[in-house]
C-alpha cells in the first residue's frame, strides 16, 4: 500500500492507527488505486455526530476530563456505536435532569410527568433538524403562483384560496360568540372562524396555518414519520408547529426574507413591517434560515412570561434553553417587562464557556375585554458572538469594551455555586455545608 500510494510504511501505520489525517492527494490516490467511489464512503452524518459529541462534552459534568478533537475523531472512527450510545445516554441524562426540575415540586401522584412532555419532544425534533424543514420550504415556494402579493393583499388572497380550492369560507366572529378561542376550523360546516380579538397580522397567519394543515397534510405526515414517538399528544403538538412553520414560510418567503434580514442586519421591527407580520412571527422565521448554501445567522428563540416560565423555544445554536423552571435571572430578558417595546441587549457566557449575544423585547397577547389582564410576554433572540457583525442590535456593544454576564440554564442545574442570584441549590452540586462561612447566598458556603 505504501508503494502504491507513494508514502512511507510508517505513514501508513499512523493512518491505520488514526494518528494522522488522510491528506486530499493521498485520498485521491486511494480512490484511483483501489477503485473506490468516494460517494460510498462519504457520510453526511459524520459532521453532525462530531458536532453533537463536542457539544455534549462541553457539559460542566466533563469539565476536567473533556476529550480533545483528535480523540473524538478516533472514537467516531474506531467505535462509532460507542459514540452513538454516549450521545443517547447524554440526551437521556439531560432529559432526566429537566424532569427532576418538575418532580422537585410535584407530589407522589404526579410521577407520570416522567414521560417527556410534548413540548420537549417538539423542541428536540426541531433542534435535531436545525429548525429547518426543506420539504415545507419547497412547498411554500410553490404556494404563490406568480409571486407573493403585496402585504395588504395577502389576507384577501388567503381567503380566496380557502374558498376556491378548499371550499371553506372565512368568518370573523365577535369575542362573546367565541370567548376562549382565537381560531376554529369547522370541517362539517366548511368554515374557518377567526376571533375579533386577533389583529390583522395574526388573522393572516391563522389562515395560512389552516391552509398548511389541510394542503400540506401529506408532507407533514412524512416529516412526522421521522419523529420516533407514538404519543398522540407529541405528534399533535408537532403537527401544529410544522403547520406554523409552513405558514411563516408562506408569509415570509425564504430568499426574500433572508435578503432583507442580511441587508437590514436583522432589524426585526423593520422585517415585521416589510412582510406584514408580527414582531414575534418575524423573530421565529429568522431562526429557520438554515438552508444549506444559503444560511442566515444561527439564532435561538425564547419566549417567557412574567413569572419566568418558558412558553416557547426554538434553537439552531449551541445555546441551552431550559424547558422547566424559568430562565436564568441574570439574563436581561426579565428587565424588558420594565421597559415595554424597548430592545435590551446583553453579552452572556454559559457555564461551558460558550459566549452569545442576546437581545429581547416585549410582545403583546390579544386582549378581549377591559377585564383582561396584561398578557405581555418577552421574546429573546440570540446568536454566537462570531456573528455579532451581522446583527445591527450589537453595534453599540461592538464599539465599546464588551463585558460578558455569566449565566446558566436555570438554578436547578447551573454549576455556578457562588452566583449571587441563586434561588435553588443545584442538584448536580453536592458540596458539604460549611457552618463557619456564609457566602453571597445561603447556598454558597
Amino acid at each position: 500500500m505504501a508503494r502504491t500510494l507513494g508514502i512511507s510504511n510508517s505513514y501508513v501505520n499512523m493512518l491505520e492507527n488514526n494518528e494522522r489525517s488522510v491528506s486530499v492527494p493521498v485520498l485521491l490516490r486511494l480512490f484511483d488505486a483501489y477503485g473506490v467511489d468516494w460517494r460510498e464512503i462519504a457520510d453526511e452524518d459524520d459532521a453532525a455526530i462530531l458536532s453533537s459529541l463536542r457539544t455534549a462534552f462541553q457539559d460542566p459534568l466533563f469539565h476536567e476530563h473533556s476529550p480533545d478533537l483528535p480523540q473524538l475523531r478516533a472514537l467516531m472512527s474506531h467505535a462509532p456505536d460507542v459514540a452513538q450510545s454516549f450521545l443517547h445516554l447524554h440526551h437521556a441524562y439531560r432529559a432526566a435532569t429537566d424532569q427532576l426540575l418538575v418532580l422537585s415540586n410535584a407530589g407522589e401522584t404526579d410521577l407520570t410527568i416522567l414521560r417527556a412532555s410534548p413540548e420537549a419532544v417538539v423542541h428536540d425534533f426541531f433542534r435535531n433538524n436545525r429548525n429547518h424543514f426543506s420539504e415545507l420550504e419547497d412547498a411554500a415556494s410553490r404556494f404563490w403562483d406568480g409571486g407573493r402579493p403585496a402585504s395588504d393583499d395577502v389576507y384577501g388572497a388567503l381567503k380566496r384560496r380557502l374558498k376556491d380550492r378548499l371550499g371553506l369560507r372565512t368568518r370573523v366572529v365577535p369575542v362573546p360568540d367565541m370567548p376562549d378561542t382565537l381560531r376554529e376550523y369547522d370541517e362539517d360546516n366548511r368554515e374557518v372562524r377567526l376571533s375579533e380579538g386577533l389583529d390583522h397580522p395574526n388573522r393572516t397567519f391563522q389562515l395560512a396555518h389552516t391552509i398548511g394543515l389541510i394542503e400540506q397534510r401529506e408532507i407533514i405526515d412524512t416529516i412526522l414519520s421521522r419523529l420516533a414517538i407514538d404519543d398522540p399528544a407529541g405528534l399533535t403538538r408537532c403537527r401544529v408547529e410544522l403547520a406554523n412553520y409552513f405558514a411563516a414560510a408562506v408569509l415570509m418567503p425564504y430568499d426574500a426574507f433572508l435578503k432583507e434580514a442580511l441587508e437590514s442586519k436583522y432589524d426585526l421591527a423593520y422585517l415585521s413591517l416589510r412582510f406584514g407580520v408580527s414582531f414575534e412571527q418575524a423573530c421565529h422565521r429568522a431562526t429557520t434560515l438554515q438552508r444549506e448554501g444559503a444560511e442566515g445567522v444561527p439564532l435561538f428563540f425564547l419566549r417567557i412570561d412574567k413569572a419566568g416560565n418558558v412558553t416557547k423555544r426554538f434553537n439552531s445554536t449551541g445555546f441551552h434553553l431550559a424547558e422547566y423552571g424559568g430562565a436564568c435571572p441574570r439574563l436581561e430578558v426579565h428587565s424588558c417587562f420594565r421597559s415595554p417595546g424597548t430592545i435590551i441587549s446583553q453579552l452572556v457566557e454559559m457555564p461551558d464557556g460558550g459566549r452569545f449575544f442576546v437581545f429581547s423585547r416585549t410582545v403583546d397577547r390579544p386582549r378581549f375585554t377591559r377585564h383582561t389582564q396584561d398578557k405581555r410576554l418577552v421574546v429573546a433572540m440570540g446568536c454566537g458572538i462570531e456573528h455579532l457583525a451581522a446583527i445591527g442590535y450589537a453595534e453599540d456593544i461592538r464599539q465599546g469594551n464588551p463585558k460578558f454576564t455569566e449565566v446558566g440554564i436555570n438554578c436547578r442545574i447551573c454549576p455556578r455555586a457562588n452566583c449571587d442570584q441563586r434561588a435553588h441549590n443545584a442538584m448536580i452540586l453536592n458540596e458539604p455545608v460549611d457552618v463557619r462561612r456564609r457566602g453571597s447566598t445561603r447556598y454558597a458556603t
